[in-house]
């Protein structure tokens, strides 16, 4: 249910011209909320859920950034926080979960071709602030993941997964070579999670 079991370790940040990854802690809370709650919509389709809702508090954003700040140390997930090279800005999220985590244990999982899940190691999601869509960022971010997860980690196997309710993150990953591996279907949310590699 974690990589606590697995020969992984969490590189601590990479940094382009345009942004900077580093864990995620819970004095991001104020920069980490501004941003959720400027794409709470599209946030919504994405998470298949009603968060944020409206009334979401920058304290209740506190608690949520210090649980992943305890699942990052103690190795059950890896949160990373995608800031402007000043840390003036939270531009999004990127997390990481290992395969068989209660997730994706509980859903019904589907192969689209010969691939097995078993295979695969990680499954990466991400989301980049609504008012950064337009300048490409969230492009710019998976092309830097996809470099990252290749040359800094050592998951023998990764997955990107999105929600189909997150339509413009969907659009983005079928503009590229990644190929559509697994459709999972939870038995709680209104829509499927697709997993490309």
């Amino acid at each position: 249910m974690s990589f606590r079991t697995m020969d992984v370790s969490a590189p601590e940040s990479v940094a382009t011209d345009d942004f900077i990854l580093r864990p995620i802690v819970a004095a991001d809370a104020e920069l980490d909320y501004a941003a959720v709650m400027e794409s709470r919509d599209y946030l919504r389709g994405w998470e298949q859920t009603g968060w944020p809702a409206e009334d979401f508090t920058v304290e209740a954003n506190r608690v949520d950034l210090e649980k992943m700040e305890r699942w990052h140390a103690d190795r059950d997930g890896f949160s990373y926080t995608v800031m402007n090279p000043a840390e003036t800005e939270c531009l999004g999220c990127v997390y990481l979960r290992s395969t068989n985590a209660p997730t994706y244990a509980g859903g019904s999982i589907t192969p689209v071709g010969d691939r097995r899940w078993d295979e695969y190691e990680a499954a990466v999601s991400f989301w980049v602030r609504r008012s950064r869509l337009g300048t490409a960022t969230d492009r710019a971010l998976l092309d830097v993941l996809r470099t990252w997860l290749a040359e800094d980690w050592t998951f023998q196997g990764h997955l990107f997964v999105t929600s189909e309710l997150f339509v413009q993150q969907v659009d983005l990953i079928e503009h590229t070579d990644l190929q559509l591996r697994f459709t999972i279907e939870a038995p709680d949310k209104p829509g499927r999670y697709l997993a490309y590699e």
